[in-house]
C-alpha cells in the first residue's frame, strides 16, 4: 500500500490521535471496513446522520409534550389552545427537519455519473 506525502500525513495524524502505531492503526482500520463493523461516509453523509439524529430526539420530544396534552385535555381540559397550537407548531417544525435530512441522504445515494 502506498499514499502520496498529504495522503501519509493524514493517515499518520489519525494513528497519532489514536495513540496507534501507522501501520497497526492502518491494518486495524482496513479491517473494520471489510468485516462492516465501520462504513466509511463523507463529511456531508456524517453531517446529514447528525441532523436526522437532532430530528428524531426532537420528535421525540415533542412526542411526549404530545402525550401529555392529550392526557390534561382527557383529564379536565386545562389545556390551552395556544399551548396545543405551540406544540403543533414544533411537531411541525420537526417533521419539516426530518423531512429535508432524509432529501439529503436520498441524494447521496444516487449514483454519480
Amino acid at each position: 500500500m502506498s499514499y502520496n506525502e498529504a495522503e501519509l500525513a493524514i493517515v499518520r495524524e489519525a494513528a497519532d490521535r489514536d495513540n496507534t502505531a501507522l501501520a497497526s492503526w492502518v491494518g486495524s482500520a482496513g479491517l473494520d471496513v471489510a468485516t462492516e463493523r465501520v462504513v466509511p461516509v463523507s463529511v456531508d453523509a456524517r453531517d446529514v446522520v447528525g441532523e436526522l439524529i437532532q430530528a428524531r430526539n426532537q420528535v421525540s420530544r415533542v412526542g411526549s409534550d404530545v402525550s401529555q396534552i392529550a392526557k390534561a385535555l382527557n383529564a379536565d381540559g386545562t389545556v390551552t389552545p395556544l399551548q396545543l397550537e405551540a406544540a403543533l407548531n414544533t411537531v411541525e417544525k420537526a417533521i419539516r427537519r426530518v423531512d429535508e435530512a432524509t432529501r439529503q441522504v436520498m441524494r447521496e445515494r444516487r449514483p454519480r455519473s
